[in-house]
C-alpha cells in the first residue's frame, strides 16, 4: 500500500522543469534559440510560464509571486540571466532580475535564423512574440522575391523581417514611434536596409482607408491586433466584435490573388467561429487554419487563418 501510495504522488518540482524542458530540445538550435520552455498547465505547472531567448530565461508567472523553490530550482539551470514577471492587468513593469550577469539595455537572439532586438529593460514586452514563430516561418516561405507585404499592428516588425528575408518589400505599420525605430533596427541587424522598406506610424483603420484610396496593393497582409485597444481619438476595437470590419478593409487593399494572415488571441472563440465570421466578408477565399508552435501547450489561444482570395 505505502508503494501504491509513493507511486501516486505528484513527481517532484524539479523533475517536472526538466521534463518541460526537455521536451523542447528539438526547437532549439543554432539558428533557433527563443522558445517556451513551461507552458502553464500544459506542462503541470498552472500559471508558470518560461521562456528562453538568447540564453536568457525569462519565468513569468500569473499567481502572485514566484515560488521560492521554482527560482532556485531555475537559478541553478539557466545557461544565462534570469528574470521574473508578473503577467498581471495592473502591472506593466519590466522584468525583475533575479540572477545571473544582467542583461544590456538590449541583447539579440535567433529565430529561424534570423536577428531580434529584444530587452528586459523596456517595458512589458520583450521585443517578439514567440507564440508567433510558426506564422512568420511560413510566411517567409510563401513570398516569391518582389512581392509586397503590409504588417499591421507590427510591434517591433519581425514579420516584415521574416517577409523581407524572401525578398519582399515591407510596409511596417504601427502606432509606436519608438517600435517603428525597433524595427528598423531589426532590419539592421539583419544586413538589410530599412530605406528600402516602408514605415508607417498612425492607426492601422486610418491607414488602410487611406491605402484604398490611393489604390495601393499588397501580396499579403498581416493582421494581428490586439483583443482590446482604444485609439487616440477614444475610439473602442474590440476583436470579437471589430475584426470582420478590419477583415473588410484588410481586402480592399489586396492584390489579386493575395492572401491575409488573420489572427488574433480572443479566447472566446474557436478556430471555427474565427473562419466562420471571416467567411461572412469573403465567402469565396480559401481558408487555411494555423496551429501554434509545439512549445505552446497549454491551450490554443492564438487564432490564426490564412485567407487567399
Amino acid at each position: 500500500m505505502l508503494e501504491e501510495c509513493h507511486q501516486m504522488s505528484n513527481p517532484p518540482l524539479a523533475e517536472i522543469v526538466d521534463a518541460a524542458i526537455d521536451r523542447r530540445t528539438a526547437i532549439l538550435t543554432p539558428e533557433n534559440d527563443l522558445a517556451r520552455l513551461i507552458d502553464g498547465r500544459g506542462d503541470g505547472l498552472a500559471g508558470v510560464y518560461l521562456e528562453t531567448m538568447g540564453g536568457h530565461w525569462l519565468i513569468s508567472t500569473t499567481n502572485g509571486p514566484l515560488n521560492p523553490k521554482l527560482k532556485t530550482i531555475l537559478r541553478d539551470r539557466t545557461p544565462g540571466a534570469l528574470y521574473w514577471k508578473r503577467l498581471d492587468h495592473n502591472q506593466k513593469n519590466s522584468p525583475v532580475h533575479l540572477s545571473g550577469p544582467e542583461t544590456p539595455e538590449f541583447f539579440t537572439a535567433i529565430e529561424n535564423s534570423l536577428t531580434a532586438r529584444l530587452s528586459f529593460h523596456s517595458g512589458y514586452s520583450q521585443g517578439i512574440f514567440l507564440d508567433q514563430r510558426n506564422n512568420r516561418a511560413k510566411l517567409r516561405k510563401r513570398i516569391q522575391p518582389g512581392q509586397t507585404v503590409l504588417n499591421t499592428f507590427s510591434y517591433t516588425g519581425f514579420f516584415s523581417i521574416a517577409a523581407a528575408a524572401a525578398g519582399a518589400t515591407t510596409s511596417t505599420l504601427d502606432l509606436s514611434q519608438v517600435y517603428l525605430d525597433w524595427a528598423r533596427e531589426n532590419f539592421r541587424l539583419n544586413g538589410m536596409s530599412p530605406e528600402e522598406h516602408y514605415f508607417c506610424k498612425g492607426d492601422t483603420f486610418h491607414w488602410l482607408r487611406r491605402f484604398a484610396k490611393q489604390g495601393r496593393k499588397f501580396d499579403y497582409i498581416i493582421l494581428d491586433p490586439p483583443t482590446f485597444s482604444r485609439d487616440d481619438k477614444g475610439k473602442v476595437f474590440r476583436v470579437e466584435k471589430d475584426y470582420p470590419r478590419l477583415f473588410e478593409l484588410a481586402l480592399a487593399s489586396l492584390a489579386p490573388g493575395g492572401t491575409i494572415l488573420a489572427c488574433h488571441n480572443y479566447r472566446g472563440m474557436n478556430p471555427s467561429e474565427f473562419v466562420n465570421q471571416l467567411n461572412q466578408i469573403a465567402p469565396r477565399a480559401n481558408y487555411q487554419v494555423e496551429t501554434m508552435p509545439e512549445d505552446f501547450t497549454e491551450s490554443p489561444y492564438l487564432k490564426s487563418v490564412w485567407a487567399t482570395v
